[in-house]
């Protein structure tokens, strides 16, 4: 099993992206669908985005450590941009299709989803720390020791400023809505619309 040293020192790789380039990158797509949800969802969406982040980083921790080297190269063959394209797009597509009134079991399911599915997604984009993850967990071997460099790293990259700046940004859009009720809808559908220019963006990228 990895040592505790080296468990900082992943912690430490993740907590580099976490403040530094995971909210540049992350930004566009969860601030936009924040700014466009309901009063008490924004922390809810706020966690699962991070869950989705952590569990992605887990999981590719434990691929690397089964498969070295290849799954470094089957990332830098645009698989991330695939799937963010593809989140980003049914993300923007529920914001379109929700008319705010009391939604049914399956599209609360979906908005629960919605946030998870953009963390994991977002996390598949390859990056120095990134590489630098994969690189060590491919070296162990091993899929638990895998694994578990990529929940630590997880951990440090949920240490984002995203924890400060997506509340406020769900604040703002509850006061916008809050002064002009009208503004609820368009607010919604403008968000819907960025996410899916934003999906398909990268779905071009990713062919």
């Amino acid at each position: 099993m990895p040592e505790l040293g080296e468990l900082g020192g992943i912690w430490l790789l993740g907590l580099s992206l976490g403040l530094t380039a995971c909210t540049v990158t992350c930004l566009p797509f969860m601030g936009t669908w924040v700014l466009a949800r309901e009063r008490g969802a924004v922390w809810a969406d706020t966690f699962a985005f991070l869950a989705g982040r952590i569990a992605a980083y887990a999981g590719l921790g434990l691929a690397a450590g089964l498969a070295g080297a290849w799954l470094a190269a089957t990332l830098k063959a645009g698989v991330g941009h695939l799937a963010i394209g593809l989140a980003s797009g049914a993300a923007g597509l529920w914001l379109l299709a929700e008319t705010g009134h009391r939604p049914c079991a399956v599209q609360r399911r979906a908005a629960q989803l919605s946030p998870f599915a953009l963390g994991f997604s977002l996390s598949l984009v390859p990056c120095a720390p990134l590489a630098s993850l994969l690189a060590f967990a491919a070296q162990t071997g091993s899929a638990p020791a895998g694994a578990a460099y990529g929940l630590v790293f997880g951990l440090g990259a949920a240490a984002t400023p995203l924890l400060l700046v997506l509340p406020l940004l769900g604040r703002l859009g509850q006061r916008l809505r809050a002064e002009r009720a009208w503004l609820g809808i368009w607010l919604r559908r403008a968000a819907g619309l960025v996410l899916v220019v934003l999906g398909v963006y990268r779905l071009r990228l990713g062919f």
